[in-house]
Formats: C-alpha cells, sequence, structure tokens
C-alpha cells in the first residue's frame, strides 16, 4: 500500500510513476480526501483539548458546554473514519509502482528475455504433450478428477504420484541444505486480513477461495500460494537487524480459481485450480531488496540446472507485473510439445509495499522504526515442473526417464513405463 504522507511530498511524480502500469489515478480525489481527514483529526485534537480543559477546572456551570463538545467530537469522529475508509479504499487498490530499470509496456509483449540456458532435446519421433503421456500410462486421469470434483484437477497416480512427491522433496532439500532457507510448514488458511496484507484483497477477491462459516464477519480464504501466509509472519511484528534477513521455504497445496484464464490451457495440467507449489519468501532491509531478488532467482534456476531442463529467465514489463511486486523475473521452461518456453517461477521484489498493509517493521542501525522490504518467489512449481521432465525426458516408447537428481527420491527408480 501507498503511504499518504509520501504522496503528499510529490503527488505528480506518484501520478506519473503509475502511468508506467498504465493507469489514470485522480489524484485530485486523493488529495481532498487527504486533506479533509487531516483536517477533521485537527479539529477533533482541539476540542478534545478543550474538553480536557473544562474536566480539569470541575466548574458545573460547563457542564453542557461539556456535553455539547462530546457530540460534536463523536460526529467529527464518525465523519472522519468514513474519509479515511474511502481514502484507504483507493490507495489499496492502487498497484506498487515500477522499479526504474523495469521495460514499461502493456502485457507480456513487452517482456524482455534476460539470457537461456540448457540444451534443447532433439527427438527423432514427434514429442508428446505431458497429458498424452500421463493418459497413456495411466498414472494422470483427468476424466475421473472432473466426475468426482470438477475441471481443471487431476487425479496423479502411481509412479507419477511417487514423481510429484520426490520434486517436492528434492527441491525443499536444495534450498534448505544448499540455500539456506528455513522450512516452514505453514496453516493452508489465511485471514481476510492476512491476504489484504500481500494485496490479494480487496481488488483480487474473486480469484479466491472463500470458505464458509456460520460467522459471515469471520472470513477466511484457502490460500491462492504459501507467499500470502509465509509474508504475513512479519505481520504486525518489529524485527531486529540481527534478525534479517528472514528467508523461508514451503511446500504447500495452492488453491486459485483461475478467474480470468476461461478458455486458457483447458487441456492437462498447466493451468488448475488446485496445484502444488515450493514457495520462496525473503523479509530483509529494503536496500538489500535488488540482491535479494538476483539471489533468490538464482536458487530457483538451480532446480533447472540440477535437473537439467532448458529454461529462459526474462524481465517482466510493468503492465505484465503482480499487483503488489516493483521488479520481477519470470523463469521459463522449454516444452517440446508445445515448441516454447512456459512460465515456471515468478520472483518478485516488492520493496516496501506489502510491510506497510503489513505492518511489518524493523530497527535499522540508528535504531529507527521502518518497513521492511519484502519477495516471493517458485521454487518451483512442482505441477509445471513434472510437466516439463515429462515432456523432455520422454522416450518413443512413452517411457520417462528419471532426472539424475531424482534418482535417490526415487527408490533408485531409473525409468517410468506402462505396467
Amino acid at each position: 500500500m501507498h503511504n499518504i504522507k509520501d504522496i503528499r511530498k510529490n503527488p505528480n511524480q506518484f501520478k506519473e510513476s503509475l502511468k508506467k502500469r498504465f493507469l489514470e489515478i485522480d489524484l485530485k480525489t486523493i488529495l481532498e480526501l487527504d486533506e479533509n481527514n487531516r483536517k477533521l483529526i485537527q479539529e477533533k485534537e482541539t476540542l478534545e483539548k478543550e474538553k480536557k480543559e473544562i474536566s480539569k477546572s470541575k466548574n458545573k456551570e460547563f457542564f453542557e458546554k461539556s456535553k455539547s463538545i462530546s457530540k460534536t467530537i463523536d460526529e467529527l469522529d464518525n465523519k472522519q473514519k468514513k474519509i479515511k475508509f474511502k481514502l484507504d479504499n483507493i490507495l489499496s487498490s492502487l498497484p506498487n509502482i515500477p522499479r526504474d530499470d523495469v521495460p514499461v509496456g502493456k502485457d507480456e509483449n513487452s517482456n524482455f528475455e534476460v539470457s537461456k540456458f540448457g540444451n534443447i532435446p532433439k527427438f527423432d519421433f514427434k514429442p508428446k504433450s505431458h497429458y498424452e503421456l500421463g493418459e497413456n500410462l495411466n498414472m494422470l486421469d483427468f476424466d475421473l478428477a472432473t466426475k468426482t470434483t470438477g475441471s481443471r484437477f487431476v487425479f496423479v497416480k502411481d509412479k507419477l504420484a511417487l514423481l510429484e512427491r520426490a520434486i517436492s522433496n528434492f527441491m525443499i532439500d536444495i534450498h534448505v541444505n544448499k540455500n539456506g532457507y528455513q522450512e516452514i510448514s505453514p496453516p493452508l488458511i489465511a485471514s481476510e486480513n492476512t491476504m489484504y496484507g500481500t494485496g490479494q484483497l480487496p481488488k483480487f477477491e474473486n480469484d479466491q477461495f472463500e470458505i464458509k462459516f456460520d460467522d459471515k464477519s469471520d472470513r477466511k480464504f484457502l490460500i491462492p500460494t504459501a507467499e500470502v501466509i509465509l509474508t504475513n509472519m512479519g505481520k504486525n511484528k518489529i524485527f531486529q537487524l540481527n534478525e534479517l534477513p528472514l528467508r523461508v521455504v514451503a511446500s504447500t497445496p495452492c488453491f486459485r480459481k483461475e478467474a480470468g484464464s476461461y478458455g486458457k490451457d483447458t487441456k492437462g495440467m498447466i493451468r488448475q485450480h488446485q496445484f502444488y507449489k515450493v514457495e520462496l519468501v525473503s523479509l530483509v532491509q529494503p536496500e538489500n531488496c535488488l540482491n535479494e531478488l538476483d539471489r533468490m532467482t538464482n536458487c530457483a534456476t538451480k532446480i533447472l540446472d540440477l535437473l537439467k531442463l532448458p529454461y529462459r529467465k526474462i524481465i517482466l514489463s510493468s503492465g505484465d507485473m503482480g499487483f503488489s511486486a516493483e521488479k520481477t523475473f519470470d523463469i521459463e521452461v522449454w516444452l517440446p510439445s508445445e515448441n516454447k518456453y512456459r512460465e515456471i517461477s515468478s520472483c518478485s521484489s516488492c520493496g516496501t509495499f506489502q510491510a506497510q498493509r503489513m505492518k511489518s517493521r524493523y530497527k535499522n542501525k540508528k535504531n529507527e522504526t521502518e518497513f521492511l522490504g519484502t519477495l516471493n518467489g517458485s521454487g518451483l512449481a512442482v505441477g509445471r515442473t513434472l510437466i516439463a521432465i515429462l515432456e523432455n525426458y520422454q522416450q518413443s516408447d512413452g517411457s520417462i526417464t528419471v532426472p539424475d537428481a531424482l534418482k535417490p527420491y526415487m527408490n533408485s527408480l531409473e525409468k517410468i513405463t506402462k505396467k
């Protein structure tokens, strides 16, 4: 969330910065609401001071005047709260401001390729899609999932279920033992306030799975990503400098309605309502955000290097970045059946944007309280890694060679074949 004090200092710069997001804001309304809010607070404080002086005098002649002042204070307070609510509503719906080195563009067409790694496999046969391979092995069952649950779900069976679990365990081990992250097994349900803290609410409410309770005021949601719950570990907390950076990792199921994706990737496991993901989150000093983003992205790509999967790294344009991000690198893995790269990880620096919403702070070297910098990234999406392995390691007979790095997690299995 944006700090109104910063907007007040340089309103035109704020407006121009958001134009990089191709967003026109009503700056006049924001400043008017801010001014009225501060004016009402000042009026309240003046009256409260006057009331305090009257109460000190203990003069009964002023009793009626004190009652009148109290009534006026209540009226001002109600008016001020309504104005503050309107102001906060507007500010909470505005996305983060892109960093200066982020390419300006409306969508993915303005994304910029940074680098490519790995060798794209050459087949002497036409490569099959992951869903063809999985169904032919009798280890991916989309029809059964549709029957029991609905579309965009899948039953993963037998050796592919083992492979899915192996991928997750392998990633966690690398991130904990090699990359220095602390493993967390978090709740899979987040409160309304927690969802607000990382920017999922109020703007993206339609994409969330909300849980129904008898008490309708107690709103809770299935996590769309572990980023939500892990980042909020710093909510309403003041860290000491020696506690930073905090780096945590979790492997969790994630739940998304995919509200804006009707007709996209309807076949297979690319875009599902439930999927597994290994998530990386860092809480750092704001000035260290960009270095931490590079570090986090390297931790994610290391997984692909070890699995010997070809990929590319791109920087997202201002219009293609997520709501809370100030800079994002996407990692895209090669899928032979589509003859193109597809996203497998997104690593973002959010600066202090989320920390201001969560009131997540730290004490700097001068013992002053400042907002933290937050970062998040997939390390990696488990389902999409499974897809990439199926397609890149497929053989002409439809079997799948197990990557060397995963064999210790697969009981030394060399190949997945149809029974």
